[in-house]
């Protein structure tokens, strides 16, 4: 029998199924990776940021985190501008661990297109896909 560690999963944001949040006010989407993902990387050791103005889409990666076990890719779950990244994280990379849904936030987006979100997964939808992700390793 397998024993998982229930993580928590914020109800206001939505999901991708590479393991981004992202939180939305207005046009304005802040991003960054859910509790889950960085329990899966281990500890942060590094967070690779994009420039400010970059452009990113739907899906596509953005940066990286990079952790003691593994490098993985940070996917963008929409498309627009960077208005702001998060600069603490090149000094103190472990807030992706510590507080992952707060103070390790990555970027902030100006969306493009508010529909993309449809193509996101809501809190209920995106800890039923982590049970299953979960119980197929």
């Amino acid at each position: 029998m397998h024993l998982f560690r229930f993580l928590p999963v914020l109800k206001d944001l939505k999901y991708a199924d590479s393991h981004e949040w992202v939180k939305v006010e207005g046009n304005s989407a802040t991003i960054g990776i859910t509790d889950h993902a960085q329990d899966h990387l281990g500890d942060v050791v590094y967070v690779e940021l994009p420039e400010v103005g970059a452009a990113v889409k739907q899906g596509e990666s953005f940066g990286a985190v990079e952790s003691v076990k593994a490098t993985s890719d940070v996917n963008s779950p929409v498309s627009g501008k960077v208005v702001e990244v998060n600069d603490e994280l090149s000094g103190s990379p472990a807030k992706v661990n510590s507080s992952p849904y707060e103070d390790g936030w990555i970027i902030k987006v100006e969306m493009k297109d508010a529909g993309e979100l449809k193509n996101l997964m809501d809190s209920e939808e995106y800890s039923k896909f982590c049970e299953e992700e979960d119980s197929k390793h």
